[in-house]
């Protein structure tokens, strides 16, 4: 059961506006995948995810709960005596301070004790366990090496009630900014995050490095507060660095941040500083607790600035996705182009008589016969119909020789322009960095396994469709009686003849291809059906074989379009509305 405080009032409809506003955003980014190798992807997931994380440890609680305590996160680098002044601002040793680093192994909260509920529940930095304990003063020393043993889960929490700590304000003291570890400065930078207020660490010899200050600007575009504390100068130099250090805050925006100077002075035996080193400090510190409309204007100042800073995340996250959207769309139309212009390259085959070429025009010409036997059908194809007829039906392997034929050529067509496609689309992919993290070190260049075998299969289909077509088409008595006459194979290799020497529509042949073969196809059709039928039977057959061919084409094509992601959600595209929601927002709260 939580322990948090719990407010029954119903919150203003501005704050409910606020609040689902927020939940908005922080669900839409965390939905947010960005999964394309684009420059600035991982930069963008990081933001989205650092985002969320906000959202939730600082953001979201902090609007739930305006009056709850200031969170002073006191902040460094390495060896700048982050823990030294915490165990000066409470008076006695809370954190382990001393020469090996890091030396904050855990993050330590104190809070005053009328205060634990606030902190004790999950409504700040819920992703942390919490370890507890109200030590007096006399228990800390050894409660203290348990609590920041190595054993301890860096996912912790340690909660120390202690009434030195002044109610309004609760300090948490944060590992370095710099840390050797990784974790370490993760964790930093998620309290530094989750913080009202900054104390930020120095030292006389390092407030000029780099890490600091990438923090220290990031504080700026936030516009929280941000009290510097200058540890360890040197005697006489106090004027000299605190007048360098303040010319760079103010370069900086920073300029309105209070800084405290704590001379260079030597720790008593229990590494403490001397009474009165951080007075001046822990006198602010108490006046700031103690201020009830001071603490409320360092808190909506600070979350108004990190909900503006949010308003500019979110909407780098959404010209990510946009981008994102954009490589998905470009590398999609890369592999449709291809696989459409093959298909434009199948069909431009089979209509301009390159197919009645080479085998397929052998195969005819021995099924039809010889070139008296056209001169003759030309002449009068009526007065030969019983002669073909009796010949298409005492032979029947050269019709099927002819479908053979023409299975083989149209699936060579079919299997090469499938090759090219699948080779045009993998060096356009390989030519974009996203297509290249998509391919990876597979090889699609050519034509799926299995690929030739579909496409005889689908031109068997296809032949067996076009001899159904034309036993419909001859349905009627006479027709019936003609088409028996010539045989069922007999039509259908002819058929497929014409339908393969259509230059110009349904229109027009190509009479010069192949001596002609291709008109005794026309006119056999023509003298068993009619010219309309015929004409309608073409079409058909054309339209069933495009669409066929279309089929296994777009089969193909899927071996590319599966490994795109799916596309941006309702979530993303709702990001940029979202962004400019979120400054106005931060412009009013």
């Amino acid at each position: 059961m939580s322990n948090e405080p719990h407010d029954h009032t119903q919150p203003e409809p501005r704050t409910a506006e606020a609040l689902a506003l927020l939940e908005d955003v922080r669900n839409g980014l965390a939905d947010v995948a960005l999964p394309l190798a684009l420059p600035g992807a991982e930069q963008a997931r990081l933001e989205a995810a650092n985002a969320v994380t906000q959202l939730d440890d600082y953001i979201l609680p902090r609007y739930r709960s305006l009056d709850a305590p200031l969170l002073a996160v006191v902040g460094g680098s390495t060896g700048a005596g982050k823990s030294t002044l915490v165990n000066a601002l409470v008076g006695h040793p809370v954190t382990r301070a001393g020469a090996i680093r890091p030396t904050t192994r855990q993050p330590i909260l104190l809070h005053n004790p009328a205060e634990a509920p606030w902190f004790e529940g999950q409504r700040v930095l819920p992703g942390l366990n919490r370890i507890r304990g109200a030590l007096a003063v006399a228990q800390v020393p050894s409660a203290m090496d348990v609590i920041t043993s190595d054993a301890a889960p860096m996912s912790s929490l340690v909660l120390l009630a202690d009434p030195s700590v002044p109610a309004g304000i609760a300090l948490l003291d944060a590992p370095d900014v710099d840390s050797i570890s990784d974790d370490n400065r993760k964790l930093a930078g998620q309290l530094l995050a989750a913080a009202d207020l900054w104390i930020f660490v120095t030292t006389a010899n390092r407030y000029a490095d780099a890490v600091p200050w990438k923090l220290l600007l990031d504080a700026a575009t936030r516009d929280i507060m941000v009290a510097v504390v200058l540890d360890r100068v040197p005697p006489g130099a106090e004027a000299e660095v605190s007048e360098d250090l303040r010319a760079l805050l103010d370069k900086e925006g920073l300029g309105s941040a209070p800084m405290f100077v704590i001379p260079e002075t030597p720790l008593d035996s229990r590494g403490m500083l001397p009474e009165g080193a951080v007075r001046q400090l822990k006198t602010w510190l108490d006046e700031l607790a103690a201020d009830a409309v001071g603490r409320s204007e360092v808190a909506r100042r600070t979350l108004n600035g990190s909900v503006r800073a949010l308003s500019g995340r979110v909407a780098a996250i959404a010209q990510a996705a946009r981008e994102q959207q954009r490589a998905a769309s470009s590398l999609e139309a890369d592999a449709v182009a291809a696989y459409r212009h093959a298909a434009e390259r199948i069909l431009d085959a089979t209509r301009d008589g390159a197919l009645l070429r080479g085998e397929v025009l052998a195969r005819w010409q021995d099924f039809v016969g010889t070139g008296e036997f056209f001169r003759t059908l030309e002449q009068n194809v009526g007065r030969f119909r019983d002669r073909l007829g009796a010949f298409f039906r005492g032979e029947p392997a050269p019709a099927v020789q002819v479908e053979a034929a023409i299975e083989t050529g149209l699936q060579a067509v079919i299997v090469d322009e499938a090759a090219n496609a699948a080779e045009e689309t993998d060096q356009r992919w390989r030519s974009h960095p996203a297509g290249r993290q998509l391919l990876g070190t597979d090889d699609l260049s050519g034509t799926s396994p299995g690929f030739a075998d579909r496409t005889a299969e689908e031109i068997r289909a296809w032949q067996e469709a076009l001899m159904e077509l034309i036993r419909t088409e001859g349905q009627g008595k006479r027709t019936q009686a003609r088409w028996l006459s010539f045989g069922i194979n007999g039509l259908g290799a002819a058929l497929m003849i014409v339908v393969f020497s259509m230059t110009a529509g349904l229109t027009g042949l190509e009479i010069g291809v192949a001596g002609g073969t291709a008109v005794v196809g026309q006119r056999l059709l023509e003298a068993v059906f009619g010219e309309d039928a015929v004409r309608r039977m073409a079409e058909k057959a054309r339209e069933d074989l495009a669409a066929r061919c279309q089929r296994l084409l777009d089969g193909e094509q899927q071996k590319f379009l599966l490994r795109l992601p799916a596309a941006g959600g309702v979530a993303e595209d709702a990001l940029p509305a979202q962004s400019d929601a979120l400054a106005r927002l931060a412009g009013t709260a």
